[in-house]
């Protein structure tokens, strides 16, 4: 079993040189109104970015307070991170996991957030019941990791609502994994949020290409792709988002399908009477910061 552990330090580099600094501000469209969960439990796809976006005072992490306030309490939190990557599939069992700081170079106070949100181990079960025991291994070794945590931490502080996590296989297709998540569409009516963790534009080669040299433009490819995916997404099109990073804008987006394949249990489970939104948009740098709710 492997995390997505292959660019440690690299928004350690970023933050080195000063990128924090180019972020767009983003737009908020979410209403705080802390109401209590009912009936069905909507589906969030979120652009987590750096790590950092968990410290109180950065604009994405109020971007996160904003959408957390608007959102209804669910009974617990299935995510999804670009962060956790393994051979087969894996579900986080443990009553306790631990918060994992993967990544490397970043301030201390970074390193020493905790984010203590209980597990449930039968919400685990069940992901392995919807989508076959023999597909889905329970895992107690992995915990909560920075695409969860960082934005789970200022959209529910008091970290008391159960997260459970469920990885991504490694070299599996994209229309395979939309097809294990469609197995998960009971958990939203037994109020649970489903919530992916990735961005919808994540070329980091090209990220770091343009700021050595200075340029602080944003590239045509990721702000095409950025609204080609948010049409997608209107029209509950998964079908073409499976097919989207096949072609040269989804490539450019996406050399590495990690923070990509998030996207897709969050459109996959959307039903047509769900009301969709855009509760953040703007992009840091090249990638964009966009998040999908639907419900």
């Amino acid at each position: 079993m492997t995390g997505s552990l292959d660019r440690r330090g690299f928004f350690a580099a970023a933050l080195a040189a000063g990128v924090l600094g180019c972020a767009r501000e983003p737009r908020l469209r979410a209403e705080a109104d802390g109401a209590p969960a009912v009936g069905r439990a909507p589906l969030l796809f979120v652009g987590h970015g750096s790590p950092l976006n968990a410290l109180a005072g950065n604009r994405w992490n109020e971007a996160f307070r904003v959408l957390g306030a608007s959102l209804p309490r669910p009974r617990a939190i299935l995510a999804i991170s670009a962060h956790w990557v393994t051979r087969g599939f894996h579900v986080t069992s443990a009553a306790r996991p631990r918060t994992l700081h993967d990544f490397a170079g970043f301030p201390a106070e970074l390193s020493a957030l905790q984010y203590p949100a209980p597990g449930e181990p039968q919400l685990a079960q069940r992901v392995r019941a919807l989508c076959g025991a023999e597909r889905v291994q329970a895992s107690e070794a992995w915990g909560l990791d920075h695409g969860t945590w960082s934005v789970l931490a200022p959209m529910f502080p008091a970290a008391d609502v159960p997260v459970v996590q469920l990885s991504l296989e490694h070299g599996l297709a994209p229309r395979a994994q939309l097809e294990l998540a469609q197995a998960l569409a009971p958990l939203r009516d037994e109020g649970v949020l489903v919530l992916g963790s990735g961005n919808v534009t994540h070329n980091l080669a090209d990220y770091f290409a343009r700021l050595a040299a200075g340029d602080a433009s944003r590239p045509e490819w990721a702000e095409r792709f950025d609204a080609d995916v948010a049409a997608a997404a209107a029209q509950r099109d998964a079908e073409y988002l499976v097919r989207a990073v096949e072609t040269r804008l989804g490539r450019s987006a996406h050399p590495t399908l990690d923070h990509y394949l998030p996207l897709l249990p969050v459109v996959a489970l959307a039903r047509a009477d769900d009301v969709l939104s855009f509760p953040i948009e703007g992009f840091d740098g090249s990638l964009s910061m966009r998040a999908v709710r639907y419900g």
